[in-house]
């Protein structure tokens, strides 16, 4: 059995190595979400009032808050079907798998920090969190199609649906904002 990506030692390239950090061979859907629900979460923020610490910080509460969240109803939904008692292990095995979630958020928050570190504007770098976050779910829909050799027309397909998703996100921030 092949360890997953974020574990192999041997993985072909640097870029390989980061792929799979970013979308782990294990709950790849745990890390898409992390991205979008910071995606959502910076899309409401103005960036007018708040500093860049404040919108760190509350981006920072809320991954941690849905990746608890997700780990925790994912356990007791388990234990309610399965009349089962609320483990340590079990808990701690729901956590760690779910802990892509934070993985997935951290390339938002990444983004954010670079944009800070460059001087950019809290809005600029909102606006260029959003546009990565989105193109980024395009990117990941595009790589998925092509791991699983999709033709020209479904390729097409899934750019769209990525496409659709992160416009999503940008739409977020033009009507609230």
């Amino acid at each position: 059995m092949t360890p997953p990506a974020e574990d192999r030692s041997d993985a072909d390239t640097p870029a390989e190595r980061l792929l799979g950090w970013l979308l782990p061979d294990t709950n790849a859907a745990g890390a898409i979400y992390g991205m979008i629900a910071i995606g959502a979460l910076l899309a409401a923020e103005s960036g007018l009032r708040d500093t860049y610490l404040e919108t760190l910080a509350s981006a920072l509460i809320a991954l941690a808050l849905y990746w608890l969240a997700h780990a925790y109803a994912d356990m007791l939904g388990q234990r309610l079907e399965r009349r089962a008692h609320l483990t340590a292990a079990g808990l701690g095995h729901n956590l760690l798998h779910d802990w892509a979630i934070i993985r997935g958020g951290a390339v938002p928050l990444f983004v954010l920090v670079l944009c800070w570190a460059a001087g950019a504007s809290q809005e600029t770098a909102v606006t260029v969190d959003l546009w990565v976050t989105a193109g980024s779910l395009v990117a990941y829909e595009l790589l998925a199609g092509l791991r699983a050799r999709s033709r020209p027309g479904e390729l097409l397909l899934e750019g769209c649906v990525g496409a659709a998703m992160g416009l999503g996100i940008v739409a977020l921030r033009v009507i609230l904002h």
